[in-house]
């Protein structure tokens, strides 16, 4: 979009509530330092125009243009440095309408077109200043920011919740396979000589230990040492789905290696993998996703575990990869390293109890992870709707 066209761009709405955004208060420093930092008490009267406040909208000021943030809430003593710019919307604008407003598909297309540098993109005050904004009544801005905030509220709370569930399998985890605290069984009991002690934790209780001269720790006496290549399963070809060959919206959703759970959808029946569950490892990000539904592979750097041995079922190998850390080989293919990876190759007894437990937690995550998609779709249908004056809040 031109400059000239993102002037002409005006909702359907009253012109006597437009304005400029020559109108708000624009203020960004030239410190260096980058993102929000928290000022120093000596610096607090040079730099009071640049404290964060509530109700300011700090955007990235280099790479990501269109990523921002509403300051919901008071910050006290931080400001915003070199790396991002602050906006502080006047009297008769709602914060949060227009964070959302800026949202939109039209407005981060034009903003991503007019920022300056060939290599690395960049805003300033004076990109924004050139778009015409126009706002509804106040009143209607804080009926319109609830319905989209709402939603959002949601969406942050199932991941919130989600983040917890995956924590508690990662605290069992660790208590059991990495610390050894796992329930005693009868049988263990008695070879010590305490059938009192069936279900106390194995270690503390005095459970039998060996050294393992691979892993040069102490494991449990019956348990072994494995490499992650020996215990993962041939996995068929599957047809990859080029990023340009993903949809907004399909039939199955797509995985690939980015932090995004699910990058997009495709309607190609030939991509599908259906036997389920699945771990998904991106081979330059390193990220690790633990799929349980039906999906297609992102052809990006994407790599398909399964175990091969019910001694370290799903939902255990999961948290064993998940717990290994590959940071020290940079940008890399990182699969080939992850393969040479040592693991403690536990019980069937043991897994399988935690995969029993674990598996119920992943299922309220895989529902709450596709209700997050049905709100995040319907926020994103109503965002536009609701700024142009198509779908209006009694």
């Amino acid at each position: 979009m031109s400059a000239k066209a993102a002037v002409e761009f005006k909702p359907a709405l009253s012109a006597a509530n437009c304005m400029q955004l020559t109108t708000w208060k624009t203020a960004y420093n030239r410190v260096d330092l980058t993102g929000i930092a928290r000022i120093k008490p000596e610096d607090a009267q040079r730099l009071h125009r640049n404290i964060v406040q509530a109700g300011d909208i700090v955007y990235s000021r280099r790479g990501d243009v269109t990523q921002k943030a509403l300051i919901s809430e008071k910050e006290d003593g931080y400001f915003c440095g070199t790396g991002c710019l602050l906006l502080r919307p006047g009297s008769k604008i709602d914060p949060a309408f227009l964070t959302y407003y800026l949202s939109t598909k039209t407005y981060q297309s034009w903003i991503v077109g007019q920022a300056v540098g060939a290599t690395m993109p960049n805003l300033n005050t004076g990109i924004l200043q050139r778009v015409s904004f126009c706002a509804p009544p106040l009143a209607e801005q804080q009926k319109i920011a609830k319905v989209l905030s709402t939603l959002d509220a949601k969406i942050a709370l199932n991941n919130r919740i989600n983040a917890e569930l995956e924590g508690m399998a990662k605290l069992l985890y660790d208590y059991w396979f990495v610390q050894f605290e796992f329930p005693m069984t009868a049988a263990q009991a008695a070879t010590l000589g305490r059938p009192d002690l069936e279900g106390h934790p194995y270690k503390g209780s005095g459970g039998k230990m060996v050294f393992n001269p691979t892993l040069k720790r102490e494991i449990p006496d019956g348990w072994e040492d494995t490499v992650v290549e020996d215990i993962l399963a041939k996995e068929p070809r599957t047809k990859k789905i080029p990023n340009s060959e993903i949809i907004p919206k399909g039939i199955t959703p797509v995985i690939d290696q980015s932090k995004d759970f699910i990058c997009g959808y495709t309607d190609d029946p030939d991509a599908r993998i259906e036997e389920i569950p699945k771990i998904v490892f991106g081979d330059h990000t390193r990220v690790m996703k633990f799929v349980n539904f039906t999906f297609a592979r992102g052809a990006d750097g994407t790599q398909v575990l399964t175990s091969n041995t019910k001694r370290v079922p799903q939902h255990l190998f999961y948290q064993m990869l998940a717990s290994i850390d590959l940071s020290s080989y940079g940008y890399a293919r990182h699969f080939k390293f992850l393969k040479q990876q040592k693991l403690v190759l536990p019980g069937e007894r043991i897994s399988q109890s935690f995969e029993t437990f674990t598996a119920t937690l992943f299922y309220q995550i895989k529902n709450n992870q596709k209700q997050n998609q049905e709100l995040t779709e319907l926020r994103d249908w109503l965002l536009p709707m609701l700024m142009n004056g198509q779908v209006s809040v009694e």
